[in-house]
């Protein structure tokens, strides 16, 4: 009896010690994270704006505001959307009887139906998608807070109006965007959380941090900007993420969000933050490696890459974030010479045949192909257009060097 009653008592006594071990470690837990970003349930009052970065940090602020990342969506108006709108270039034909026009009123700019010259149907131009490099697709406003992608479509490489992606030959004036769409284009976007079962989400047009700006990578940073106003004298920046700092897998997992391809949200919108696991957030399908569109899922591409297999190469690698490096081919094979180079004893077949051949190895090895996923339709084309977009699967390519070779 006396044994048994010692052996209760010990593991009495070994439940209350875990017990107050649990406790103190939750008091541990919740006092880091009074001093950290929470990352579960953001709201627009978290973060400060990419403007207020530049007050101490102008010179990085004034190169990032260049890049195509920053301007992937913003507010429309005539200095945001590429494509024109004077009169005899503003006419988008569908038929002879039916055609979009792009006009401008007191009100703002419109994309405007007309069947057999009659009106039939007018939405703003409220949000541009897309920096223009390629080209831009625009968004308008419903009366219940929900977002629609207007029928027509900007291509920069022919200069012109063309059907968005996915309407060839139709007017849909009535396309919804989803909070998935807004999380890989804006900083952040405020949703709304009730509505009826079936209809478009729904945002708050006030609460919207357009583009890609510095919070999306470095996480909100309202009280960052407090702490380092309140001490202007400290060293180390507080309520900020440094992603210089990531593993590996961080940092992949970061450009991922947007350039992983079919990723599926297992939690709301807007959840995954810089510096989680990609796979807490969302199911990401490894299947589409089998066939990956250049556009939209350069990770999967860059990860059959062996140069990404047999290195410790991030996007990073190559890509400067903070500034604007589009078609600077010159410097992104600098970027590969710190590879191959004779040092490493692995060079370029064609070194010595080619005259300054490491100004350019990008042509050769990632040239521009077709997208699958963004086609849109040109006036008086029968044939639907692919965008070019620059592959992400490092390899040879036999018909691409002897195109380079041919223009040299």
């Amino acid at each position: 009896m006396r044994s048994f009653l010692n052996s209760k008592r010990s593991i009495i006594i070994t439940i209350l010690i875990v017990g107050l071990c649990f406790i103190l470690t939750q008091c541990m837990d919740n006092g880091r994270r009074s001093h950290e970003i929470s990352t579960e349930n953001l709201k627009f009052n978290q973060f400060a704006g990419s403007i207020t970065c530049a007050k101490c940090h102008k010179e990085i602020y004034d190169s990032f505001i260049t890049t195509g990342h920053f301007s992937t969506s913003e507010i429309a108006n005539e200095n945001s959307i590429k494509g024109t709108f004077q009169k005899g270039s503003n006419i988008f034909h569908y038929s002879p009887a039916l055609y979009v026009s792009m006009e401008k009123s007191d009100s703002g700019l419109y994309q405007v139906e007309y069947s057999n010259d009659v009106r039939t149907i007018f939405r703003r131009f409220d949000i541009t998608i897309g920096s223009g490099t390629r080209g831009q697709t625009y968004l308008s406003w419903d009366r219940d807070g929900s977002l629609n992608q207007l029928p027509i479509s900007y291509l920069t490489s022919a200069n012109t109006w063309a059907n968005s992606p996915g309407d060839q030959n139709h007017v849909y004036f009535d396309r919804p965007i989803n909070s998935r769409c807004m999380e890989c284009h804006s900083t952040y976007a405020e949703i709304i959380p009730f509505r009826l079962q079936g209809s478009p989400e729904q945002f708050n047009q006030k609460e919207i941090f357009y583009g890609i700006g510095c919070e999306k990578c470095h996480g909100p940073g309202k009280m960052h900007v407090e702490f380092q106003t309140q001490n202007p004298d400290a060293k180390v920046g507080k309520y900020i993420i440094n992603p210089a700092n990531f593993s590996r897998q961080q940092s992949l997992d970061l450009c991922s969000l947007c350039h992983g391809g079919r990723i599926k949200p297992i939690k709301p919108t807007f959840t995954f933050q810089s510096g989680n696991r990609l796979k807490d957030d969302f199911i990401v399908d490894t299947l589409n490696n089998g066939s990956i569109d250049v556009h939209g899922n350069q990770y999967g591409l860059l990860a059959k890459s062996k140069c990404f297999q047999l290195s410790g190469m991030t996007c990073l690698s190559c890509h400067n974030p903070h500034d604007d490096e589009r078609q600077n081919l010159a410097l992104y094979s600098e970027r590969c010479m710190t590879c191959h180079n004779p040092q490493h004893g692995d060079i370029c077949k064609m070194t010595g045949k080619i005259a300054n051949i490491s100004s350019n190895c990008i042509d050769c090895h990632m040239p521009e192909q077709t997208s699958k996923s963004i086609v849109l339709q040109l006036q008086n084309r029968n044939i639907p257009t692919a965008q070019l977009l620059r592959t992400h699967f490092i390899t040879v390519y036999p018909d691409a060097t002897k195109k380079f070779l041919s223009k040299r």
